[in-house]
């Protein structure tokens, strides 16, 4: 074990202004202490947050940034206060890498709600450096926001889950949604919506897609498992569905009406946003009101809900669908997200990439 005392330099993608185009960027790594891992990036999930992000659109946004927070790596060195990990280990970093410790949140074990969290990147740490992500061959972080990849578990398997993965786990848990035998209902059929489908299929659910199209049908229904798929747009069989699920998780990005899909939960129902929009979205009250429903929403999840569902998925042998790209293929990739052009989730391949032009 190492102090880690000293700066190491790092190569990744950054994005050098709001157009969001990637390319090649060196820079040093804050300085790292005693209770940091010091890791190489094996591999790195995209996720559609960071378009957000890139992009500036929600206005919160610091360059050059190096994006990526499904990140899997193998520990190079430990500082001296670190006892869960040693060199050799494959682990995982998510959305965040600091908390406060002292709050509500952070003593409840679900940090993620901490107003003083630090994101992996598109921030600053506490020394003041920003914060890069893992669109690079090496990352620093402390100790409390590593988790170890269970053993056996491919790394490009393993990325999603660290977002996508746990972003659902996290509302199942929390609203005691995981018992066998409720019906719910996954809105959007991207890299979150694939793993909620098989997330709450393992844990025993009937489950049906919602989508704007029929493309993704014959995917969700013989390669998901999906029970049933129906579009939003029919509206003969968005009736007969009224008053049926349990839970609605909605992981729909952009801007969408609400009201026909409080109408199809039963009395108590939830309906669980989870996309990223900068809209106001409507809904008239009597839909709530006459069936005690709840809006809410649900923000990635804490460390420990990481450690279950990656326990959760190798116990279940859920694996990820995913596209593995190399590094200079990220900004197709990138545009290809937009489009909703992927089967499910991008992984770029940070170790097998030339970082460098």
């Amino acid at each position: 074990m190492g102090s880690l005392l000293t700066e190491r330099k790092a190569v990744g993608w950054a994005a050098r202004d709001s157009s969001g185009v990637l390319s090649p960027f060196s820079y040093v790594h804050r300085d790292t202490g005693d209770d940091d891992v010091y890791l190489k990036v094996i591999c790195c999930g995209i996720c559609h947050t960071d378009i957000h992000q890139l992009k500036n659109e929600l206005g919160m946004s610091n360059y050059p940034m190096v994006p990526g927070h499904e990140v899997v790596g193998e520990v190079i060195e430990v500082g001296s206060k670190v006892t869960g990990f040693k060199a050799g280990d494959i682990v995982g970093v998510g959305c965040i890498v600091g908390s406060c410790n002292n709050c509500h949140p952070c003593k409840a074990d679900i940090e993620q709600y901490c107003n003083k969290k630090i994101w992996s990147y598109n921030d600053v740490y506490t020394d003041g450096k920003p914060t890069m992500g893992g669109f690079a061959d090496s990352m620093v972080v402390n100790h409390k926001f590593v988790v170890k990849i269970p053993q056996g578990m491919d790394p490009e398997q393993a990325a999603p889950l660290l977002c996508a993965g746990v972003t659902v786990y996290s509302p199942l848990n929390h609203f005691n949604l995981t018992g066998s035998g409720l019906k719910g209902a996954i809105l959007g059929l991207g890299g979150v919506g694939h793993m909620g489908v098989k997330i709450a299929k393992a844990m025993g659910h009937h489950v049906t897609v919602i989508s704007s199209s029929n493309k993704k049908r014959e995917e969700a229904l013989d390669y998901l498992g999906a029970d049933d798929y129906i579009l939003s747009t029919d509206s003969e069989k968005m009736q007969e569905l009224v008053d049926s699920f349990d839970y609605i998780i909605d992981t729909i990005p952009v801007h969408h009406p609400l009201i026909p899909y409080l109408t199809l939960l039963k009395v108590d129902g939830k309906l669980i946003l989870m996309g990223v929009i900068n809209r106001p979205l409507e809904f008239i009250t009597p839909l709530v009101m006459l069936g005690r429903k709840s809006i809410t929403g649900s923000f990635i999840g804490s460390m420990k809900e990481t450690k279950e569902v990656l326990d959760f998925c190798k116990e279940k042998g859920i694996s990820s669908t995913i596209e593995k790209v190399k590094m200079d293929y990220v900004n197709t990739a990138m545009e290809r997200l937009e489009k909703n052009d992927v089967r499910y989730r991008f992984v770029v391949d940070v170790a097998g990439s030339k970082l460098q032009l």
